[in-house]
């Protein structure tokens, strides 16, 4: 933010890199705690529409969020019965375009904001919260920079090459992180109790929806919902069935929760494009690439509200104003997959 100075389009691009470097943990509350307050009072210094920052944050959400340990992702995995490491690994190259279109997004829209009457001086002061900022500080560790930026980048790393389970790499990298920048025991157990419902809530519902997938799997429903399914859709269109909802795959997420949509509603589409030859995986492919762009706009996902009562803005003006972006981002994502070859046609 420094480097951006008083220059609009540099400011959104910063936006673009900062959410994409604080959604590295796949957490939605996290990203959203550390881009939007520290940038908002930028935007309404430099008079920039508030619903860009929304727009980007949420973009650069969607396309990180297909790192294995994001949600959509490990769910994802777990319906294909496959390692989510493995999954991430056929997704990296449309994650790298998807990150190029975002700092493309950034720089478009800062053109917008301009045309719009954007610019140092052209807005308004914003208080800041001193005694929130002085808590941040305290827990901020400036002198362990090069530490903790070696330590991100050895577990990213670790993750990459798959030579040891995700989750065995996030604890020894948690234990490190711990020992090293809060040594003290008192302040690692409120800090482990600050964090720890949310992880918490997420290995529930995969362990819960494990089980929903195999009564669904076992008892045959699977079956008789694509059997319904099937007698529905033209067979002409049959073959192009995980194209169809991997482009159809933002609007459903909106009004599915994430649990409905990867455990009830992407096992079925699976089923019925593996009796027109589509392979499950490529089905997933897309659904995932779409819901993933769907998150931070949707109804459905807490981190939605936190982002709009951060920045004093209406639902239905974020949506309006997201979705098109979102959605175009999504498809263009889509047929990279496809260009590359990574999401088969025929």
């Amino acid at each position: 933010m420094n480097r951006a100075g008083n220059n609009v389009i540099a400011v959104t691009v910063a936006t673009a890199l900062i959410a994409t470097i604080a959604h590295l943990d796949g957490t939605t509350a996290t990203t959203v705690l550390i881009t939007i307050p520290a940038l908002y009072p930028v935007y309404k210094r430099m008079n920039i529409d508030s619903k860009i920052l929304l727009c980007l944050t949420g973009a650069c959400m969607g396309v990180m969020n297909l790192l294995p340990w994001g949600g959509p992702v490990a769910r994802a995995a777990t319906v294909l019965a496959m390692d989510a490491n493995e999954l991430w690994h056929i997704l990296i190259p449309i994650q790298i375009v998807g990150f190029l279109i975002n700092l493309a997004l950034a720089v478009v829209l800062g053109m917008f904001a301009v045309k719009k009457g954007a610019g140092s001086g052209k807005g308004e002061e914003m208080e800041v919260d001193q005694k929130a900022k002085d808590e941040a500080a305290e827990l901020r560790r400036p002198k362990l920079l090069v530490f903790n930026l070696l330590l991100t980048v050895g577990l990213i790393a670790i993750l990459s090459v798959g030579y040891i389970t995700s989750y065995v790499a996030f604890l020894l990298a948690l234990g490190l992180a711990l020992a090293v920048n809060y040594p003290d025991l008192k302040l690692q157990d409120k800090l482990i109790k600050k964090h720890a419902p949310a992880a918490l809530m997420i290995s529930a519902t995969l362990f819960a929806a494990g089980a929903m997938v195999g009564i669904f799997d076992g008892t045959g429903m699977l079956t008789e919902m694509a059997g319904t399914i099937m007698s529905i859709i033209p067979g002409f269109l049959g073959r192009f069935i995980h194209i169809i909802f991997g482009i159809l795959a933002l609007p459903l997420g909106l009004c599915i929760g994430t649990d409905a949509y990867f455990y009830g509603i992407m096992p079925l589409v699976m089923q019925v494009g593996e009796t027109y030859g589509v392979a499950s995986l490529s089905t997933a492919l897309t659904m995932v690439i779409g819901k993933n762009l769907a998150l931070m706009v949707s109804p459905l996902v807490p981190a939605t509200y936190l982002a709009i009562g951060l920045t004093n803005t209406e639902l239905k003006d974020h949506m309006k104003f997201s979705i098109p972006v979102y959605w175009a981002v999504s498809v263009i994502m889509i047929f990279v997959g496809i260009v590359f070859g990574i999401i088969p046609i025929l």
